[in-house]
């Protein structure tokens, strides 16, 4: 599944969603590479 999340206050990255960590940030994978981010609000509508 794929997940953005915010990193700082500018970038976000889109990549597979690995889990959620405990002090609510997301970790994701993108090629070879980790990152862990805010989660972004996905639009219910």
């Amino acid at each position: 599944m794929l997940k953005t999340v915010m990193i700082g206050s500018c970038v976000s990255i889109q990549g597979i969603f690995v889990k959620a960590l405990e002090n609510g940030l997301v970790r994701v994978k993108v090629d070879d590479r980790i990152f862990d981010g805010r989660p972004v609000a996905t639009d219910p509508n």
